[in-house]
This record gives C-alpha cells, structure tokens and sequence, in this order.
C-alpha cells in the first residue's frame, strides 16, 4: 500500500499492510524544534530548522526525515498558523537553548526585564513565554472566559482568500504526494475548553449556572462554523481525507465535567456540525482530547467521532487493552504509542521500544489504528528515544 492506502484502510476499520505513522501530520502529533534539531543532527541532516508554530515551537518536519521514519500522514494548515502570523520570509533565530532555527518575518517578541519573551498585539501582550521556557502561554480572554454578551462575539468567517489558499494545497498535497491528508478546521472557538481560555474559572461556573448563555454562545459559534465547513468543503472537494478539531476534556485523572453536563451543554452542538460533516463530505472525524476521557467515549461516538487523538494511555481509565476492546470497533485509535511523560523522555532507548511493542500488539489487530505520538514530542526528549519509538513500530 502507499500511504494514503494505508491510512484508508486503517479509518475504516481494514488492516493495513503496516501500522501507520503519523510524525508532524498536526499541531498534536509534531516535535519541539530544539528536540528535532537534535535528531537531525543524529541523522546527519544539515537543513535549517523551521519553526512552523511559533505557541508551542514546533518543527516543519520534513520529507527527509518523514521517510526515514516511515510517515503517512501530512497536515493541511492555514498560512498563518499561530497568533496571526504568516509562515513566510523565514529568518534566522535562536531558542533560550541556544538550538538555531528559523522563524517567520512576523515574529518579533519583546524581551521583558526579567528575561521572558512577551508577544504585543495592538498594544496588548497576548502570549508569554517564560526565560528558558520552551513553548508560549495564551494570554488572550476568549469569550466564555469573560463572559461576553453573545450578541457582542463575532466568530470570523473563512476569507475568500484562505479558502483558495486550501483549494490549491490540498490538491497539491493529493496529487503531488500519496500522503494521507488531515485538515484542522473545528469551530472559532473550542466549545468546551477553548471558550474558557484566560477566564477558566467564570467559565466553569457558566456552565453549571448559566445553561441558557452557554446554548446560546456555542450555538452562534457552530452557526460560523457550519458556513466554514461549506466553504472548506467546496474548496478542498475530495482531496482532504480526515477533518481535525480540538478540545480538551480530561485532567489526568477525571473529566473536567460529568457525562451529563457534557450531553446536555456540548454535545448537541457539536454534533450539529459533525453531523454535517458525515452527511456531506467523505472525511473522518478527528477529535484531539488529552486526558482521562473513558467515561466520555460512548458520547463522543454518538457525536460523531470517528479517530481519537492522542490516548493518553497513562491518564486513569485509558489502559490500552480496556480501549481497544471497549471501543475498538467504533473508534480508530491515533497515537496511544507510549507514555510521553514518563517513558520516552526518561525512560531507555530499549524501555520506549518495548512499551511501544506492547500498545501496538493491542491496537494494531484488526486495523482502527494510527500510530503517533502521545502529544507532541517535547523539548528534552533524547534523540536516541524519538528513534526508537519510530523504529519500533
């Protein structure tokens, strides 16, 4: 099989010929810049390294290294990935490490007194990233978070401009490369954790008291969302095979609400959208969740989801083997390759292998199985582990 062959059948329930690899097809599946230097340097690969999302500084994986490791999977971003800024006129930068990469022309971070690196927006700092820190934390209140009057929040619609952009490289990517294509296009905001970000407390406390703002916000959000799908849709046509959305709805140990509150507040109104999705196009549904989600399986499946991302196999409830035959027939697993907290940045070459032996004796059979990193590689990861996790699969 090629790649896309081999992605196909493992969505859809068929084994494939070999487990798929996803290494930086999405922001969830990427490796820290500083971590990816490391490797190629490993490899003996001399190109630049490009920062392609400055949030979470995260490397433009490419194709060299995507084949040395087997990858099957590219991703479809928009040209400004992160915080507004355009991944063009690429210069030259360095991490508080002292790693050298690139970064786009727009990024130009202020150097506050104590050492952090603060980006301004309009005058506002809307992200920081700590001294000797390795990723930037959001500043930004987004709606729920603030509490803003529903009539007041206008979600943006994707421009003309955007939309052309996806048409061209998505047909590009399909007819240029056999790679499985995945696209993240969710609402404006995440309808859970992504609308509390910068105020997470008011909107925890919205959704236990205030049902009625809480209906009213998500449903104008997937309104947007509903008239962005079309216009992706129409875009992209048939090249795009997996629809990406994100929110996050576990902690280590529990959800961050129960079943209940999920089904009455969240849910109908993503499945809305999904619903949408599944009866008009041919793309699978992707939802990136860390945590301890088990108890909200049943109705993400009744949602609409069909691959969840990353299963996180060290957070409670999420034991591989109870996954795999609790939901194996319903769900495709995409990542649950090891403990990423534990393991592969402390644990030997000879330990990430095994683990990564044993979840994919559990996942792979019978396909419904992607394999990928659980989140993105992070900084500190010894290189020698990042290869023998790919090598192992």
């Amino acid at each position: 099989m090629n790649s896309r062959e081999r992605v196909l059948a493992a969505i859809n329930h068929r084994e494939p010929d070999r487990v798929p690899i996803d290494l930086g097809g999405t922001r969830q599946s990427g490796i820290a810049a500083s971590t990816y230097h490391q490797l190629k340097l490993r490899l003996g690969i001399s190109s630049p390294t490009r920062v392609y999302d400055v949030y979470q500084m995260l490397a433009e994986v490419e194709r060299p290294v995507m084949e040395r490791f087997g990858a099957d999977v590219i991703g479809l971003n928009r040209p400004a990935v992160a915080f507004g800024i355009t991944n063009t006129d690429w210069k030259p930068w360095r991490l508080f490490d002292g790693t050298p990469v690139e970064v786009p022309g727009g990024f130009n971070p202020v150097t506050e007194a104590n050492g952090d690196l603060a980006l301004v927006q309009d005058g506002r700092v809307i992200a920081r990233m700590p001294k000797d820190g390795y990723y930037f934390d959001r500043l930004e209140v987004y709606p729920g978070g603030s509490h803003t009057p529903v009539e007041e929040v206008n979600p943006p619609v994707l421009s003309d401009e955007l939309c052309d952009h996806y048409g061209a490289a998505a047909e590009a990517l399909y007819n240029n490369t056999d790679y499985a294509i995945i696209a993240p296009l969710g609402p404006p905001y995440e309808l859970f954790y992504g609308l509390g970000t910068g105020g997470f407390e008011t909107w925890m406390m919205a959704l236990a008291s205030e049902p009625d703002y809480v209906n009213a916000l998500c449903a104008k959000l997937v309104d947007v969302w509903l008239e962005n799908l079309r216009r992706f849709s129409q875009a992209v046509g048939d090249h795009v095979q997996i629809l990406q959305f994100n929110d996050d709805f576990g902690t280590q140990d529990a959800p961050f609400l129960s079943p209940r509150m999920f089904r009455e507040l969240i849910m109908p109104h993503y499945k809305r959208g999904l619903d949408w999705v599944h009866a008009n196009t041919q793309m699978k549904v992707f939802l990136h969740s860390d945590g301890a989600i088990s108890p909200l399986l049943p109705s993400l499946i009744e949602m609409g989801v069909d691959i969840l991302d990353p299963v996180q196999t060290s957070a409670r409830g999420m034991d591989a083997r109870k996954l795999k035959d609790e939901f194996g027939e319903q769900l495709v697993f995409w990542g649950g390759s090891l403990d990423c907290q534990k393991t592969l940045p402390f644990g030997s070459p000879d330990e990430v292998a095994q683990e990564v032996r044993e979840h994919v004796r559990v996942f792979a059979p019978g396909g419904g199985y992607v394999f990928a990193s659980v989140h993105n590689i992070q900084a500190n990861v010894p290189p020698e582990n990042v290869i023998a996790m790919f090598d192992a699969v």
